[in-house]
């Protein structure tokens, strides 16, 4: 399993209904990719949740290697590059996953929360805390799924989470949900990857 993200942040006074608008228009086209666990299609709103940017910044699961790079470099990814510029794309690898108490809802909203592991820290120690939490995350009430990620260049964690209300009980930077592709979310191996 392997986790992506990029961010686009936009001024404070950009319209965000022109991102609305993009994903209402092309979020299906993932609906079906190949090797694609799920994409959420999330956005920050200055002042909702706390978010002090306007900001779109989906969000990947893959299943496969070849699913993510036919995404990336087989021309799907060049259309966000056209309108809006290369972007960063944060790559982490997978640590864990699991379908949470309310897995067949809707997602309404997401919460990412990024840790940087401790120099001296015992990585086995840190990476099955991260396990433990994914799965303690998708153990309460709301949760669609929950899933840990390590990025080792930069010795970051991230848990990322899909609630099905507004108030989720998870700490972290809060993003609405837009739509859900989920191709081969029923794919995603369950519990620690290793």
């Amino acid at each position: 399993m392997h986790a992506l993200q990029y961010e686009l942040t936009f001024p404070a006074d950009y319209d965000m209904g022109i991102i609305r608008a993009r994903v209402s228009r092309i979020g299906h086209l993932l609906d079906g990719w190949e090797g694609l666990g799920f994409k959420t299609y999330l956005m920050r709103e200055r002042g909702v949740h706390g978010s002090p940017v306007n900001q779109y910044a989906p969000f990947y699961l893959w299943n496969t290697v070849e699913g993510m790079n036919s995404f990336l470099w087989g021309g799907a990814f060049q259309g966000l590059v056209d309108d809006f510029g290369r972007p960063e794309v944060q790559h982490w690898t997978g640590l864990a996953y699991e379908e949470g108490a309310a897995a067949g809802a809707p997602a309404r909203v997401a919460v990412r929360r990024r840790r940087t592991v401790p120099e001296g820290a015992e990585l086995s120690e840190v990476m099955a805390d991260a396990a433990a939490e994914a799965g303690r995350l998708a153990g309460l009430d709301g949760a669609v799924c929950a899933a840990a990620a390590v990025d080792p260049r930069h010795w970051e964690v991230v848990h990322f989470s899909l609630w099905d209300h507004d108030s989720p009980e998870a700490s972290g930077e809060v993003f609405q949900v837009l739509h859900v592709s989920a191709p081969e979310r029923d794919l995603l191996p369950r519990g620690h990857q290793w």
